[in-house]
């Protein structure tokens, strides 16, 4: 079973992440970044999630440009995983790509098509508590 941590970012306000397992992570396996999932599966009904990326077990980084999900060494001058110190400097780097396998840790995701609740309603950290106790 693949157990994954999902990173949602919220361009408006902030990063939540969830942890996702069972058959709700399974979901996931075989989606490429780019490719959008819907929100119910970390908790989110209404939400539609954009993939953006994520790192494998050992911190491997997941990169758009490489087919499947296998690591591979890649000669890069700049770009996801890696950024030179000066101009023109190349490396080559192991990185992983862009679908996603049970070994892969976490998922970064960004919020594409917004539900009728807010994120901090949903996960029941209203406002309202605070202002009562403000009031007091």
């Amino acid at each position: 079973m693949a157990d994954f941590k999902v990173v949602v970012a919220d361009p408006k306000t902030k990063s939540y992440q969830f942890n996702v397992t069972g058959a709700e992570a399974n979901k996931f396996i075989g989606k490429s970044i780019g490719q959008t999932v819907d929100g119910a599966t970390v908790g989110l009904p209404g939400y539609t999630l954009k993939i953006t990326g994520g790192s494998d077990k050992s911190g491997m980084v997941m990169r758009s440009d490489i087919p499947g999900p296998r690591r591979q060494k890649l000669l890069v001058a700049g770009g996801t995983g890696y950024s030179p110190v000066s101009n023109g400097v190349r490396r080559r780097k192991m990185m992983r790509g862009k679908e996603i396998a049970p070994d892969i840790v976490q998922i970064n995701t960004v919020v594409a098509e917004y539900g009728d609740k807010t994120i901090e309603k949903i996960l029941g950290g209203d406002e309202e508590p605070a202002e009562e106790a403000a009031e007091e």
